[in-house]
């Protein structure tokens, strides 16, 4: 399903009549096409970014080309070929379980401009992406945030969480593994395909984690177009045993006026293995002239923080991430391994329809499930909404607790066998933005 040409995918008639009805122009965008820069001025815009330079945005349409661009237009505008809205999606892959994947319809540069506030383009846009995605196959649909309160109404819920890291070196001394491989420094050149090869094992077997693409690696190593600190960009690797690149860092450094305490600012942290992790880690805490190190996605609870003499010498942020929507119950729910068996009824409540039901949910000791639409005679065991089940299928969110919020309810014993089989073989957690 990941292969899947979106390109090819109509536009969703009902938001195209919607957005008729308030005199607005529902559009393809063709990256290649004269309504490219435009479109780019409008996502610029959206989120309070400068024009990009020529460079900048050939830059963007070597990964653009192959997205599913969609604006708004107001024909009647001063700009008529700046869209009012924006959204490009694409097909991707979402890690549901440790070597498991599932097809997930990925939505990003959602944008309203603010002089068209509240005439239906959010709902049409979203509502036209969830329509689509369901229509071709889709089973989940997901996006990354700005704004916590926009997605839920469309069924949205964070399923994933990530945690802005800062240490300070000087109560950090290292108490952790001493990895047995080693560590160099890689040049700028190649250093993109190196974090892409990396990322590529590592998101294959963390939950929450999807494919990157070259233009993201581009902008992380320093090498795209309009970065004012490419030049300050250095990358570290590590090296098992064998030779094999296991983890890298990839990283600059902000001088501070105390010259023996700059800040160390972690542009990308990725490890396959506890030792890479482990090496990764001890490098940057005792780095030359460093007090502060500063990592953002990391896990929600990092384990550099067991590896430190002064666990409060690390920070750990936490905030939520990736967000799902569970477009159909019986597909989303049999594309991850569980760890306990289970036998209960949900009752799903889906106000857009799509995941609307009660669904008989049967885990065998196997880990796998079996999911269809529940006999009317069952009786219905838990409730839960649409956006609780997105927050709980990967395991990042126990239902007891989603219970106590009031976005579920349910028999105590139905809930607490949830908790057990919905238990992840590994934290959640998505590593890059999208």
């Amino acid at each position: 399903m990941a292969s899947l040409d979106t390109l090819t995918l109509p536009l969703d008639q009902i938001s195209a009549d919607e957005l008729a009805a308030s005199g607005l122009e529902y559009a393809r965008v063709d990256a290649d096409g004269d309504g490219y820069r435009p479109f780019q001025r409008a996502v610029a815009r959206g989120f309070l970014g400068g024009e990009s330079t020529d460079d900048e945005a050939e830059n963007a349409r070597r990964t653009l080309r192959t997205r599913r661009l969609t604006g708004v237009y107001d024909r009647g505008a001063m700009e008529p070929d700046v869209p009012v809205g924006t959204v490009d999606s694409w097909a991707t892959e979402l890690t549901t379980s440790p070597g498991r994947q599932a097809a997930l319809w990925a939505i990003s540069a959602v944008t309203v401009a603010p002089t068209h506030r509240r005439r239906g383009i959010a709902r049409a846009m979203l509502g036209g992406e969830l329509r689509s995605a369901a229509a071709a196959g889709f089973a989940l649909a997901g996006l990354t945030v700005t704004e916590a309160t926009i997605y839920g109404r469309w069924g949205f819920s964070p399923a994933t969480w990530a945690s802005d890291v800062e240490v300070d070196t000087a109560r950090a001394r290292w108490t952790g593994p001493l990895a047995p491989g080693r560590l160099d420094f890689v040049p700028r050149e190649g250093l993109a395909a190196r974090i892409g090869e990396v990322h590529e094992r590592v998101r294959r077997q963390r939950p929450g984690s999807v494919p990157g693409w070259d233009g993201r690696w581009r902008g992380i190593a320093g090498v795209a177009p309009g970065d004012k600190d490419g030049e300050k960009v250095r990358g570290v690797v590590y090296r098992d045993t064998e030779g094999v690149e296991r983890g890298i860092v990839v990283y600059t450094i902000a001088e501070r006026d105390d010259f023996a305490a700059h800040d160390l600012d972690v542009r990308t942290l990725f490890a396959e293995t506890p030792d890479a992790y482990a090496a990764l880690w001890r490098f940057l805490l005792e780095h030359d002239l460093v007090g502060k190190v500063k990592a953002w996605l990391q896990a929600p609870v990092p384990p550099v923080q067991w590896m430190v003499a002064d666990r409060r010498a690390v920070t750990a942020t936490l905030t939520d991430h990736h967000w799902l929507r569970i477009l159909d119950v019986p597909r989303a729910l049999t594309t991850r391994t569980y760890s306990a068996p289970l036998s209960v009824v949900l009752r799903v409540s889906d106000p857009l329809g799509f995941a609307d039901g009660a669904w008989s949910v049967r885990i065998g000791d196997d880990g796998e499930a079996v999911v269809e639409a529940s006999a009317p005679d069952r009786e219905v065991e838990v409730e839960l909404t649409v956006n609780a089940l997105g927050s709980l299928l990967l395991g990042g969110v126990r239902i007891a607790d989603l219970a106590a919020a009031g976005l579920a309810s349910g028999q105590p014993a139905a809930l607490g066998a949830i908790d057990r089989s919905f238990a992840p073989a590994m934290t959640p957690l998505l590593d890059i933005w999208y």
